[in-house]
């Protein structure tokens, strides 16, 4: 056979495209939404090695802003299928991990010009549909970020294969990146589209086989994530997509002896309950499993009293209510300086007073549905809670209903108090909690941004005194894993800013790195010796 050392197309992240009015792209993702709306519900079959598998018991899954209109049922799998799911992730991994690392490059640099392509609209559309994002958090989301993440890690895997050890005259030192011996879970969350699909092939391209359980209020897109893998040719078995509760997959994955990692975004709570799970289950695996996970945040924008009054506002708006602030990144704690208040406040008002809610069909909604009755409950019982505190005083928004879809007015709350419950308490929700500070507290108030929260994922400070900035990196250190100067706390890209945060905010491993990557391989070192040794004598002894 022919041998060559390959080089990987440089990554470049995807243009965002902009879905102005009157534009040809505007129109025609719409008109995909449409058509995917009005189209017979879909049934949703999990993957299963070769086999698209049905069962018995169908579950609706509904549009979160329209929940009277059903788009699909997903078919909802028990102990049997994870086990199959397992059982055929086992059975591809010989072949799957003995495959040269550019034939599986080229897979998924394959499914990335797909995505940018032909599967653009759809992915995108159904992430619309389905997690009522509208069309510009979506392209963000599910079509460019899911792109870079596919190209990006093709370069950074060729980037930790290049990396290997000196040798000295008479030897060869070479490091070999095996992937890990069984298999992955992948447990996905239902705001991006693009996490879900990183969560399941990053460890795949690194040689493993996964079984992968999305959220239930993400399958709708997660069907179309596996259409896009097999569309670029994925072999079967490698990525296996079951749809069960959580209790059900846990019981088996997490008690066979194979099981080899978790890939996991989702809440501090549930990670922490896996990882006692895991612990209880040690003895049992072939190996120590790698623990990997993003959780939740409970993400601070501090204002010095130098900053500007209108980039602070926007920063506010765009960073807690995109995506109606369901994105573990959201600003939802704010520290502004006393001499600023005022006009932070004025500016801000009339910005999120001007959002337009309603269906992400009607491109000029900022806001749209949040993502369920369950989660629509729990954030609307916040609100409910700071009407009644004589602590805190809503200055925008308040009111909710969910007799369409679920629908939240996004809510300013200011509070006397900086340990208010809306202050410390993740919300996942578009609830943004102010506490003015007085301007020559600066130093005690990042005391205090670091004390508040069990969480450090991401964090920003809004600054023109260079000093003031250089004294919130300093006592901050340790408070974000992801942090921003003169931005909102969110939207990192690939290649950019390596997202991730640790304390109660997950492991650090930062998706959309090499770091990430280093985790689903396991090194083997090889020295060979040209000419052994032929007596035990060293001179020495002489």
């Amino acid at each position: 056979m022919a041998n060559s050392i390959v080089s990987v197309p440089i990554a470049v992240n995807e243009p965002v495209r902009s879905y102005a009015s009157g534009s040809k792209e505007r129109e025609s993702l719409i008109n995909t939404y449409k058509n995917l709306l009005q189209q017979e519900p879909v049934n949703i079959p999990m993957y299963i090695g070769s086999e698209k598998v049905y069962s018995e018991q169908k579950v609706k899954l509904t549009p979160p802003h329209d929940h009277q209109k059903v788009i699909a049922h997903y078919n909802k799998g028990n102990k049997s299928h994870v086990e199959a799911a397992i059982n055929a992730a086992l059975e591809a991994r010989t072949k799957w991990a003995a495959m040269p690392w550019e034939e599986r490059a080229s897979i998924f640099l394959k499914a990335a010009d797909l995505l940018a392509g032909p599967f653009r609209n759809k992915m995108n559309a159904a992430t619309m549909l389905a997690q009522s994002k509208n069309v510009f958090q979506a392209e963000i989301d599910a079509a460019c970020e899911l792109i870079d993440f596919l190209r990006f890690n093709v370069q950074y895997m060729a980037e930790i294969f290049s990396g290997q050890p000196e040798s000295q005259p008479g030897m060869w030192n070479r490091l070999q990146y095996r992937p890990l011996e069984g298999f992955v879970f992948a447990l996905t969350p239902f705001n991006f589209t693009s996490i879900a699909g990183n969560l399941s092939v990053s460890p795949a391209l690194m040689g493993n086989v996964v079984v992968w359980k999305p959220a239930e209020t993400q399958i709708y897109s997660a069907q179309v994530i596996m259409e896009l893998f097999q569309a670029a040719g994925l072999p079967d078995g490698v990525v296996n997509m079951v749809t069960v509760d959580g209790a059900t997959i846990g019981d088996v994955v997490f008690g066979h002896k194979e099981f080899a990692g978790i890939h996991f975004t989702g809440s501090t709570g549930v990670f922490r309950q896996l990882w006692k799970t895991i612990s209880n289950n040690i003895e049992n695996y072939r190996s120590y499993p790698r623990i990997v996970g993003e959780t939740g945040g409970k993400d601070f924008v501090v204002a010095h009293k130098s900053a500007d009054a209108s980039e602070v506002a926007t920063a506010l708006a765009r960073g807690a209510f995109e995506f109606q602030g369901q994105k573990c990144s959201a600003a939802s704690r704010a520290y502004i300086p006393s001499n600023l208040w005022p006009e932070v406040k004025s500016i801000l008002t009339e910005q999120v007073t001007s959002f337009k809610m309603g269906s992400p069909e009607d491109t000029s909604n900022f806001i749209n549905a949040v993502i369920s009755e369950k989660a629509f409950k729990s954030i609307s019982s916040y609100i409910d809670y700071a009407k009644a505190s004589a602590d805190a005083e809503i200055i925008c928004g308040g009111n909710y209903d969910k007799s369409v879809g679920y629908f939240i007015e996004p809510t300013v709350i200011v509070t006397t108090d900086p340990k208010f419950k809306t202050m410390v308490e993740e919300i996942f929700g578009p609830v943004l909690t102010i506490y003015v500070y007085d301007e020559n507290k600066y130093e005690e108030t990042l005391t205090l941004v670091d004390e508040t929260s069990e969480y450090a994922l991401t964090g920003a400070i809004l600054a023109k005194d260079r000093y003031a900035i250089n004294v919130a990196l300093e006592k901050l250190e340790h408070a974000a894993g992801n942090f921003y100067i003169n931005d909102k706390p969110t939207g990192a890209v690939v290649g950019q800013q390596p997202f991730g945060g640790a304390r109660g905010s997950g492991t650090n491993d930062k998706a959309g790195s090499s770091l990430n990557l280093l985790r689903w391989v396991s090194a083997r070192t090889i020295k060979e010796t040209f000419v052994p040794a032929k007596d035990y004598r060293y001179p020495f002894l002489g």
